[in-house]
């Protein structure tokens, strides 16, 4: 990705008010009912993977936010982050978008 490109997703994100990892993560800890030290974790529990999942999907995917911004603040790996985004879409995540 050149430059340009990275500011004009910068740009894109700001005009739409996405909202901070903080928040996003406290929003998908409270409607998933996990613990946000387990979502930030590399923990690999299938129910929390797939919390992970929607966080992911959500934060880089819809929102424009960089998977190596997102892996640090998960605690886990960009290639990881990447895997998730990729994957096949996370059921609950449209109920996230109309929040956003």
């Amino acid at each position: 990705m050149t430059e340009a490109d990275q500011r004009e997703k910068e740009t894109l994100r700001l005009i739409r008010k996405v909202p901070d990892l903080p928040t996003l993560v406290g929003v998908i800890v409270k409607g998933e009912r996990v613990e946000e030290l387990e979502l930030r974790s590399g923990i690999r529990k299938k129910g929390v993977a797939r919390k992970r999942k929607i966080f992911c999907q959500l934060a880089v995917g819809r929102m424009g936010y960089p998977g190596a911004e997102v892996a640090r603040f998960l605690g886990v790996t960009t290639s990881a982050v990447n895997r998730l985004v990729v994957s096949r879409e996370a059921a609950n995540l449209t109920k996230y978008l109309k929040l956003f």
